[in-house]
Parts: structure tokens; C-alpha cells; sequence
């Protein structure tokens, strides 16, 4: 594997633990589209620092089963926001 791309992954990884990111949030971050970072962090972190990986994962696995309440809120914000608008 190339260095970069261990250094990504290495980076990666503790820009999640360190912020409590979603994989979108870490894509857009490091210019890469979410399924690198996903590779990153199951593949690639594996082999190269398997604690690292594991603490990554729980913080993805965390924002996974919290994203259909984000998705719920940003929809009534957004409404919300609609209705303030034509009062």
C-alpha cells in the first residue's frame, strides 16, 4: 500500500474519533468521496492499526444509528423555516 494512502487512513480515522464525524462530513473534509473513507477505515485501517480502526468504527457505527433522527430534524427544520417564511 502506498504511504499516502496509509497516512489518509491514519488521518482519516482520527479526524472521526477526534470531531465525532459522519462519513459524509469526513469525505467532504479530505476531498474524497465516502466510500474511500469507508474503505479507509474497514479495509485499509485494519491492516495498519486495528485499535485505531476499531475506535473508528465505533464512532461511524454510532452517527449510523443516529442518522434517521438527523434526517427527521433537518426535515422539520426545514419546514419550519417554510412556514416562518409566509407569516
Amino acid at each position: 500500500m502506498k504511504d499516502y494512502i496509509e497516512e489518509r487512513a491514519i488521518s482519516i480515522a482520527n479526524y472521526i474519533i477526534d470531531s465525532n464525524a459522519t462519513v459524509r462530513q469526513t469525505a467532504k473534509t479530505f476531498g474524497v468521496s465516502k466510500s474511500t473513507v469507508h474503505k479507509d477505515v474497514t479495509d485499509r485501517l485494519m491492516q495498519i492499526n486495528p485499535s485505531l480502526a476499531k475506535q473508528a468504527r465505533q464512532v461511524l457505527d454510532v452517527n449510523k444509528s443516529e442518522r434517521h433522527i438527523r434526517g427527521g430534524l433537518a426535515t422539520k427544520e426545514k419546514y419550519l423555516h417554510q412556514l416562518n417564511g409566509m407569516g
